[in-house]
């Protein structure tokens, strides 16, 4: 059969749910739903020039890419491109079909300057070494037994801290995002993001549809989130950690520690049985907290990066 790429349709279940399916197969430590698919293709912000693409044989979905400029960098001309292909659909071409169009389009929207992550399997690598891609740093994906495995218990939380939860700012979530754009200029990347467009940040990530409100958990001092774990759910018994940080003035207490043991220890309360979290290979304060919550490697990624023109 012929593979042929074409933009996802964002209103066909079909194609959403095909996505979703994909992702699921190839990257099972991410969370990723027909609707998550949806959100994202139809609310993230229009200078990111998002287009989803996938890979369709016989009328099935088996391969995307998810492809966008770095808007929200002061750096121009960089733009990401991440190509996965169902394990069982593999040697079509579809991977091939997918960088191409997605580079084509990237280039065309002005970018110099590519990445990609793969994960850390010899085909996955040859296959973006040999179409130009040079190696860059690493990323470890973990996974928690919630179901069987041991969680610590959850920490005395001091005096002077209260712990909250999203829900509790639903009235004004301004203070959340405030705490967001300052841990992520900290956040291990190869590529500086700073977040300044309010209403973005509340279109994209607060309406989230798996962003769990009730199990990210808030860790307040005077009444101002100091730090926090965002946690995300599938509707069913998985979570997964969005991000966790702590804002500058606050660190050292281990507030982001107490912050995730209690959102764990209520998602497990809540039914959840899998955790899943990610790490970059040299953000040693988060290793080291996951690694005391109990957490264990069960995939890496590799970043690869392109020089255009």
């Amino acid at each position: 059969m012929t593979v042929i790429v074409r933009d996802l349709r964002p209103d066909v279940p079909a194609d959403t749910e095909g996505f979703a399916r994909v992702r699921a197969l190839a990257l099972p430590y991410i969370l990723f739903t027909p609707e998550s698919v949806r959100h994202t293709a139809t609310r993230i912000h229009p200078d990111a020039r998002y287009r989803p693409l996938v890979a369709v044989e016989d009328g099935e979905v088996i391969g995307t890419a998810q492809v966008h400029l770095i808007h929200d960098s002061p750096d121009p001309g960089q733009g990401c491109l991440n190509v996965y292909v169902r394990p069982d659909r593999t040697r079509r071409g579809a991977g091939r079909l997918l960088v191409r169009a997605a580079e084509e389009y990237l280039a065309a929207q002005g970018a110099t300057k590519l990445f990609a992550w793969a994960l850390d399997e010899p085909a996955n690598r040859a296959f973006a070494e040999r179409r130009g891609y040079t190696q860059g740093r690493s990323g470890h994906f973990l996974r928690l037994d919630l179901a069987n495995g041991t969680l610590p218990p959850p920490l005395d939380v001091p005096p002077d801290v209260e712990l909250r939860t999203a829900a509790d700012f639903a009235a004004d979530p301004r203070p959340l995002f405030e705490l967001d754009a300052e841990t992520m200029l900290d956040e291990p990347s190869d590529v500086t993001s700073e977040f300044t467009d309010y209403d973005a940040w509340i279109a994209e990530t607060w309406r989230h549809p798996l962003l769990d409100r009730d199990l990210t958990t808030v860790a307040c001092v005077g009444g101002r989130p100091a730090a926090f774990t965002v946690a995300y759910t599938d509707g069913g018994a998985r979570y997964s950690t969005a991000m966790t940080g702590t804002a500058r003035a606050h660190r050292g207490r281990g507030l982001a520690k107490l912050a995730k043991v209690h959102s764990l220890h209520r998602a497990r309360a809540a039914g959840v049985t899998e955790a899943f979290t990610g790490n970059d290979t040299g953000n040693d304060p988060m290793i080291a907290i996951n690694k005391w919550l109990g957490y264990e490697i069960c995939a890496t990624e590799v970043r690869y990066v392109r020089e255009l023109g």
